[in-house]
């Protein structure tokens, strides 16, 4: 069916729409990766951390220790060092993650920035279109997702704890730091089984979310024609138009033929109208040339101008193919040309000299 969409969307289509704001990018990526990138710069990080907050909480028991009476002054105080150490700890890991999430949408969307995605959009908020998201094939797939993801988590969460269950106890007998660097290891141990897997869903809805992208940008054949009409004009149009050029350019051809110095023919097939004029041309010009029809025509106006006809059947069969209207003769052509010209003036000096006697 014409208007059945089996067409892969063309190169213009594609623009259009990354214009709009239409692309395809997989969220799973950005997750995955963000969260791998996030938990390995906290291990790199952690001891540094953990130092911080250590000195944090004894520089605080100091401060409480000598401070009798809390006053608005100690408040700003307190306050700006609390800042401060979120800074020093937090703000290192958020920079991380805001930066890893927009390099791996960039990378994927080519750092696409359009305003209709800022735009408001009010069918958003419609509970019948929030509905029809849900229980479509999109939809299903991201619910499908999102219980393999819990999943595969619950049993590697599972496997881990249940080879590090032997530790627990004798967490009781470590200090602070032990105990944090403990459970620090088992998080990372966790991250890294997860991983394992959570890169193979992120490549898989990565191919998913490019199936589907291209599966609605596809077009009906109609469409096609459409858009060519659009980008190059009707094919009909365009037609009369190379025929009404084609015709005005014979036209101009026809009108040249009454001055070239000589008609070159083969008897019938090929005809080509040769001038030359000294001082204006370095060498002799085709100023027209046609086959069957055109040729005859041509040879019917030199006739009636009393243009000079020569029959050569390779010079004009060669002329025809090897020069272009209005294009100097190349240098192969030179001699046998010069002689057809030498034959016609001379003819036309005996015919001068006829009428003077």
């Amino acid at each position: 069916m014409a208007g059945e969409k089996t067409e892969k969307a063309t190169p213009k289509r594609k623009q259009d729409e990354r214009k709009k704001g239409n692309i395809f990018q997989s969220q799973e990526v950005v997750t995955v990766f963000s969260l791998l990138i996030v938990f390995y710069s906290f291990k790199f990080l952690a001891p540094y951390i953990i130092g911080t907050l250590e000195k944090c909480v004894t520089d605080f028991f100091a401060v409480a220790a000598v401070v009798d009476e809390v006053s608005p002054s100690n408040i700003r105080v307190n306050f700006w060092n609390a800042a401060l150490i979120f800074a020093i700890t937090a703000l290192p890991l958020l920079v991380i993650s805001s930066a890893t999430g927009i390099i791996f949408s960039g990378i994927q969307t080519r750092f696409l920035v359009t305003p209709k995605l800022m735009a408001p959009k009010f069918s958003r908020l419609s509970p019948l279109q929030g509905f029809k998201k849900m229980f479509s094939m999109r939809g299903v797939v991201e619910l499908l997702k999102s219980i393999l993801k819990i999943v595969v988590l619950g049993i590697v969460i599972y496997n881990v704890l249940s080879e590090e269950l032997p530790l627990f106890p004798r967490m009781m007998d470590m200090s602070v730091k032990q105990v944090m660097a403990s459970t620090g290891n088992i998080v990372i141990n966790i991250v890294q089984n997860a991983a394992i897997i959570f890169v193979f869903l992120a490549v898989a809805d990565y191919g998913y979310q490019w199936w589907e992208y291209e599966k609605n940008l596809r077009m009906s054949k109609q469409d096609i024609k459409d858009e060519y009409k659009e980008t190059e004009g009707d094919p009909q149009i365009k037609g009369k138009i190379k025929e009404r050029q084609q015709q005005m350019a014979r036209q101009r051809m026809m009108q040249s033929v009454p001055s070239a110095d000589v008609v070159i023919r083969n008897p019938t097939h090929f005809a080509v109208a040769v001038k030359y004029e000294s001082g204006v041309n370095s060498a002799p010009v085709v100023i027209a040339k046609g086959a069957d029809f055109l040729a005859r025509k041509i040879v019917e106006i030199a006739e009636q101008n009393q243009i000079t006809i020569v029959e050569n059947k390779p010079l004009a069969r060669g002329l025809y193919a090897a020069v272009d209207l209005d294009q100097e003769i190349p240098q192969e052509f030179f001699k046998p040309v010069a002689e057809v010209l030498a034959y016609v003036y001379n003819l036309k000096e005996k015919e001068r000299r006829r009428r003077l006697v």
